[in-house]
């Protein structure tokens, strides 16, 4: 074993291998992988070797058909067999609901360039005759589905992977890792220490223990996961004679089962509500090949359903039971990506689906290393998604939540239970007992909408206008037509101060900094000219700002401010999180509410729209910025949470006679929509530039050099590809809830990002990318939006629906 390497992979599974041959490809041909025992020791080894490129993130979908397209590559350069089987698959669709669901797969497929189908359930018995159609209304055929050799395909991998150079040491256990104050590791295995320059922790079901080894404890558990093989099946001999090629996958949901063709037999493998974790707490180092005890009680109910809807299961003999340990985050998508706080540490790991999504990992990953940046929008697989609180009761919750829902719908309205309440603010209750319905926003709960007394405060989940439409549309009615208070706790807050507190923001920010007092609005862009933050900064003095952004990136935005700090410690950024709590009022009324809780003039001339500054509110100090994401009048009231109970209450007292009524997130939403606003995640994402995206007015190409202005201003001259552009939709009960594709004269040219009701304009709104020559075309139903299955005319609308002149904010 080498001595030194440029890196080192620290884990042999398919994603180790992976993540090996890409750097190698990428021509960093200076690489180890040291594997505790032999390759695909882990999961990998007795893994059912599936994949398919449906995922619920279409970036994520993107890097699983990337995965899928590598098979051959790696086959032709290695010599080494992955033993693929391009069947083809079928998702089976026993509920209308489901049906709905396949619906919005296979629309959102469209755009991804996936050839699916959505088919009868009759036309899917002639697929696969082995089920019993009367179980079933429909279902979404998808011809890039299969299996494959899991060890071969890794062996490919790593064959590949030496050809460019790469050395693999096996059975030899990573012990311990230590950074150096040059930032270098000190990787200390049983056979020697390795001196690297970047480690990457691919440590499968030991990703923990290699990340506690830094002090790290990830958001990542092993689950038990059963699957069986059945004996050899006359009726699979017969369908094979006759269709000349071997049977198709399937999942069928209602089961919760996946089933391919194992030789003359079937696999059938289960995601059990029963969920169990393996090893919650640690993972053994001497756990080797093995299995675990099968619990065939916990599976039953699974594969009743299953023999009830592939009848000839039920006189099959069953060979063999897998029951063996693979790892989920919470959400179930892997972690992927560098370590804030931890200098050349990468993270390639909780990769449930590693055949589907591990050559989109390691594609990423060493895209990052070598390029300082993906070259994809990886968002869902950012390890930078998950904070401190997701502590390790919290993931056990999670995963198990997350699991045993793993083949059920995930409505756009539900709100999952597990690990809840995890987060509060000293509102929470107070919030509940007025009819609040909760959701979880990064791990804080925040209200989503109030139920009127005699209304039970409970969603009813459904892909269409549901049962908080006419309560949503009350509280926006009342913001526009009077005034409105909610909890805005959800934002990320941060204080930057120090010497050199200007000049950094100056270099990390697009726009212009605000004079003492003041505030601005800004994108952040990376070298590409893409934005990867959306911010609204106020000066409080000379060097010292406060700024506020999106809660979720948090820790990604963090990772990339220490990335760029001045080495001579003259800028301190400190994150405030929950340190800071925040009231928003907003609507015509909303200055009158303000002038009765502060002793001071909040005129429009003493306190003009953009103005930010400490206020006493109630007696309670407090940071008061006059601005507002509905797009109206409106003030945001910023204090420490002790304070907040006291704030809250003296302005619902004083908002008695003008009409104040609270609102929540749902609400804001839907007024932001009015406005045309975008939101990060949604409509600014690392894939749009600013010009596209409708920004280009907060980017000051004049002022002084920031990181990505020279792609901007490439970016402005020659117009982007894209455009973000805002439609109204003619809906009848369903309205879009993103990433459904824009038509435009018979082709798929464009996505939405996002959209809703706008309940004070009376119209479905939509929100999307489409290429910036078909942006202009303004005139009736020129487009249309794909939402459910319908096709639904749209129309670009060149200015926001409710005050264009934005002349409310100003008042």
């Amino acid at each position: 074993m080498k001595s030194h390497a440029r890196v080192v992979v620290i884990g042999g599974g398919v994603v180790g291998c992976s993540v090996l041959y890409h750097l190698t490809k990428r021509g960093w041909n200076d690489v180890l992988l040291i594997e505790r025992s032999e390759l695909t020791s882990g999961s990998t080894w007795h893994a059912a070797g599936g994949f398919h490129t449906l995922n619920g993130d279409p970036n994520v979908a993107r890097l699983q058909a990337y995965t899928v397209s590598l098979y051959k590559e790696i086959e032709e350069l290695s010599g080494q067999s992955c033993g693929l089987h391009l069947t083809g698959g079928l998702q089976l669709a026993d509920t209308p609901e489901r049906l709905d669901w396949l619906k919005m797969a296979h629309a959102r497929g469209r755009y991804l360039g996936m050839e699916t189908e959505i088919i009868s359930a009759r036309e899917a018995k002639e697929i696969l005759p082995l089920i019993d159609e009367r179980h079933f209304v429909g279902a979404m055929w998808d011809p890039i589905e299969g299996h494959l050799d899991p060890s071969g395909t890794t062996h490919a991998y790593a064959k590949a992977a030496r050809i460019g150079g790469a050395e693999i040491s096996l059975r030899n256990r990573v012990t311990e890792l230590n950074q150096r104050p040059d930032g270098t590791w000190e990787v200390v295995t049983e056979q020697g220490t390795v001196l690297a320059e970047h480690v990457v922790n691919a440590g499968g079901l030991w990703a923990r223990e290699v990340g506690r080894m830094v002090g790290l404890e990830l958001p990542v558990l092993a689950m038990e996961h059963h699957y069986l093989l059945t004996e050899d099946m006359p009726e699979i001999a017969e369908i094979v004679a006759a269709s000349g090629k071997e049977m198709v996958h399937a999942i069928d949901f209602s089961g919760e089962i996946y089933t391919r063709q194992e030789r003359g037999g079937m696999l059938l493998g289960t995601y059990e509500r029963a969920a169990t974790p393996w090893s919650p707490r640690q993972t053994p180092w001497t756990f080797g090949q093995e299995l675990l005890e099968p619990d065939l009680e916990r599976i039953a109910p699974s594969l009743e359903i299953g023999f009830e809807h592939f009848p000839a299961l039920k006189h099959t003999g069953i060979k063999q039971f897998i029951n063996g340990p693979f790892t989920f985050a919470p959400d179930g998508n892997p972690l992927v990506g560098p370590v804030r706080g931890l200098t050349n540490f990468w993270c390639a790991c909780a990769v449930m689906a590693g055949f589907s999504q591990g050559g989109g990992v390691g594609l990423a990953l060493s895209n990052w290393m070598v390029d300082g940046d993906p070259g994809f929008d990886v968002w869902g697989m950012d390890v930078a998604r998950y904070g401190p609180w997701a502590t390790l009761a919290y993931t056990n919750a999670k995963v198990r939540e997350n699991y045993s829902r793993r083949f059920r719908i995930r409505y756009p309205n539900e709100e999952l239970p597990a690990a809840r309440p995890h987060q509060t603010t000293p509102l929470h209750d107070r919030l509940k007992a007025q009819g609040a319905v909760m959701g979880d926003s990064w791990a804080l709960e925040t209200p989503l909408w109030f139920a009127p007394e005699g209304v039970e405060a409970k969603d009813v989940v459904s892909f269409r206008r549901s049962n908080d439409f006419a309560h949503v549309g009350a509280e926006c009615r009342a913001v526009r037509e009077a005034v409105g208070i909610t909890e805005i706790a959800n934002f990320a807050k941060y204080e930057i101060s120090g010497a050199g507190a200007e000049a950094f923001l100056d270099r990390m920010m697009a726009n212009r900094l605000p004079a003492e007092g003041r505030m601005a609005l800004t994108p952040m862009l990376n070298e590409d000219g893409r934005i990867i933050g959306d911010f609204t900064i106020a000066r409080v003095s000379g060097q010292r700002f406060l700024m506020w952004g999106s809660s979720q990136a948090e820790i990604y935005h963090m990772r990339w401010f220490e990335r760029h700090l001045p080495a001579d410690g003259s800028v301190i950024i400190r994150p405030i999180g929950l340190g800071w709590v925040g009231l928003s009022i907003a609507g015509p009324n909303a200055r009158a509410l303000l002038s009765r809780v502060v002793g001071e003039d909040v005129s429009n001339a003493a306190f003009p729209f953009m103005a930010s500054r400490a206020m006493d509110v109630a007696a309670a100090p407090c940071h008061v910025s006059r601005i507002s994401y509905t797009g109206d009048l409106g003030y945001e009231i910023w204090m420490a949470p002790e304070y907040e109970r006291r704030v809250y209450d003296a302005l619902k007292d004083a908002g008695a006679d003008l009409g104040l009524r609270d609102f929540g997130m749902r609400a804001l939403l839907s007024l932001r929509l009015e406005k045309n606003f975008g939101t990060w995640f949604r409509e600014f994402r690392p894939i749009y530039g600013p010009y596209e995206a409708g920004l280009g007015r907060f980017v000051s190409l004049k002022k002084g050099d920031f990181i990505g202005r020279e792609a901007a201003r490439v970016e402005k001259d020659g117009g982007g590809r894209l455009r973000r552009i805002c439609m109204t939709v003619e809906t009848e009960d369903a309205d879009v809830i993103g990433d459904e594709p824009i038509w435009h004269d018979g082709k798929v040219v464009g996505w939405v990002t996002s959209g809703g009701y706008g309940h004070h304009v009376g119209a479905s709104l939509a929100q999307g990318y489409v290429p910036k020559d078909l942006a202009g075309d303004l005139a009736s139903g020129a487009f249309h939006v794909e939402i459910i299955g319908e096709l639904r005319p749209a129309t670009v609308i060149a200015e926001p629906l409710f005050d264009p002149t934005a002349n409310r904010m100003r008042m």
